[in-house]
This record gives C-alpha cells, sequence and structure tokens, in this order.
C-alpha cells in the first residue's frame, strides 16, 4: 500500500515537472520564431548599408556589425534592458527587451551571411545579363538571389541552429524559459533530471531545424 502510494506521488511530480517544462519550451520557442521574423528582415537593410557605395553608411554599418559582433550576447540582453531605465527613466517589458536585444544580434550576423553569399556571384553573371537586355532589379531577383539563397542555406543552418541554443540567454532578464526552469526545478527537486529533459527538448528544436533546413537545400538542388 505504501509502495503504491509512493508511486502515484511519483508520478505526479513527473507530470508537473514535464508540464513545467513544456510551457517554458513554448517561451523558448515564442523566442526563437519572433527573433527570427523579424532579424532576417533586418539583415537585408543592414546588409544594404554594409555593401552600400556611401561611405558614411557603410562605415556607420561597419562599426555597428564591429560592435555587435564583437560583444557578447548575454552583455547586449543587459544593455537593452537597463539602458532605457538609465538614460529615459522608462524600461522595456523583459521579454520585449530579450526579443529585440536577440533580433539585432541575429541581424547582425545574417547581414554577413547575405553579403557573402551576393558577392560569391561572380561579376560576369552581372554583366552577362546586361547584355541580355535584364534591368538591374531583373537581375538581382530572376538571376543573383537564387543562387544566393541555395549558397548560405548551409550557414544560415549554422546560425539559426545556435540560435535555438541562444534562447537560453534570456533567462538573464528573468525570462521563464527552458533553461531557466529546468535549472529551477533541479535545484527543488535536487536532481538532474529536469537539465536532462532540457537536454533532450533542445536536441528535438535542432533536430527538426537541422531536417528544415536539408529538406530546403535538396530543393534547391537543381542550381548546382
Amino acid at each position: 500500500m505504501i509502495e503504491a502510494v509512493a508511486a502515484y506521488f511519483v508520478r505526479i511530480k513527473i507530470g508537473k515537472l514535464l508540464l513545467a517544462m513544456l510551457q517554458s519550451t513554448l517561451v523558448s520557442l515564442e523566442v526563437f520564431f519572433l527573433t527570427l521574423i523579424f532579424s532576417i528582415p533586418l539583415a537585408l537593410l543592414i546588409c544594404s548599408g554594409r555593401m552600400s557605395r556611401i561611405k558614411a553608411v557603410s562605415g556607420i554599418t561597419n562599426v555597428f556589425l564591429l560592435i555587435i559582433r564583437g560583444t557578447p550576447l548575454m552583455l547586449q540582453l543587459i544593455f537593452v534592458y537597463f539602458a532605457p531605465q538609465m538614460i529615459f527613466h522608462a524600461g522595456l517589458d523583459r521579454f520585449i527587451a530579450a526579443i529585440v536585444a536577440m533580433v539585432i544580434n541575429y541581424g547582425a550576423y545574417f547581414a554577413e551571411i547575405y553579403r557573402g553569399g551576393i558577392q560569391s556571384v561572380s561579376q560576369g553573371q552581372y554583366e552577362a545579363a546586361k547584355v541580355l537586355g535584364f534591368t538591374r532589379s531583373q537581375t538581382f531577383f530572376r538571376i543573383i538571389v537564387p543562387q544566393v539563397v541555395k549558397r548560405i542555406i548551409p550557414p544560415m543552418g549554422n546560425e539559426v541552429i545556435t540560435l535555438v541554443k541562444d534562447t537560453a540567454l534570456v533567462q538573464v532578464l528573468g525570462v521563464a524559459e527552458l533553461f531557466h526552469v529546468a535549472q529551477t526545478q533541479s535545484g527543488r527537486l535536487v536532481s538532474v533530471m529536469p537539465l536532462f529533459i532540457a537536454g533532450v527538448f533542445y536536441f528535438v528544436m535542432n533536430w527538426g531545424v537541422s531536417k528544415a533546413f536539408d529538406f530546403m537545400e535538396k530543393k534547391l538542388g537543381y542550381y548546382k
């Protein structure tokens, strides 16, 4: 009888633990998708600034990229959250501050991937398109972009996989994402099981991302 009661309470504890982990996983996924949705178009703007023929624009963009890529993401999260409070005495919500910092950081990295993909296309293709009567916009969107997309898929996949893991850093602002809850539950239960479960969840998410990029790479295989 005692063993049955003990097993019942163990099942309740495991059920509550899994429920808390699943809820925190939804927060991590929300951070992931919002960062991805907003950083991809931001990266286009940054890339255009980086490649601008106007020296002032390209110079400012270079300094911005140097700062973002040269400082830790955790420091950027703290800065975005606390700087408005210190300067304007009106801070951002913790979750919003986390998203803003993540978007800026990944926008910078994606922009450099875009730039590398665009510059990898030989100048001869631009000249050939001009001879064939294509306008600059037609050349870019019909000839250059399809090749660029194909070439940036692998490095973009690596960055997106890193993004999944970097969602754990938003806990520095007190956002209750997956790893934050895993640490809390691990301390409460005096067990490493929550951390192990979190590792499994991160693995599953990254497996899904990896498969998605493999699928896209195969779909674009006709550009070989």
